[in-house]
């Protein structure tokens, strides 16, 4: 497994791909019935890479007129880990799939809610690699 390929991997566009801009407004559909109840956009980034573990950001950008609350985030990582529209499983096997003969990922888990700034907050997917 070589980091810097891996690294090299998630370029914009591929993050992009595997959680488009929309998934936020689709999300919050879903949650309030309309998209612009929503405090926050969610974005994909990537973390890096330690050792056997690969780490994927779910970021929470606060929405201009909004608050990003620390008690609006704490309890989402249970929320994000089954809500079929955010679909961290789905996510990981893109990242599985893009790893290709890099690396495979095997398990997966959210951690818990980090604030990162005032209207930032990121909830890590920590995959185990093999």
């Amino acid at each position: 497994m070589n980091p810097s390929k891996i690294d090299a991997l998630f370029t914009t566009d591929a993050l992009l791909q595997m959680f488009p801009k929309e998934r936020s407004d689709e999300f919050f559909d879903a949650l309030f019935g309309d998209a612009s109840e929503g405090a926050y956009d969610i974005e994909l980034a990537y973390g890096g890479t330690d050792g056997n573990n690969l780490t994927m950001e779910l970021k929470l950008r606060e929405r201009p007129g909004c608050c990003l609350a620390c008690n609006l985030t704490q309890g989402l990582p249970q929320v994000f880990s089954r809500h079929p529209i955010i679909n961290v499983k789905g996510v990981v096997e893109d990242v599985d799939k893009l790893l290709g003969d890099e690396a495979t990922c095997a398990e997966w888990s959210l951690g818990f809610t980090e604030q990162r700034e005032k209207a930032m907050h990121i909830i890590p997917i920590n995959i185990s690699l093999t």
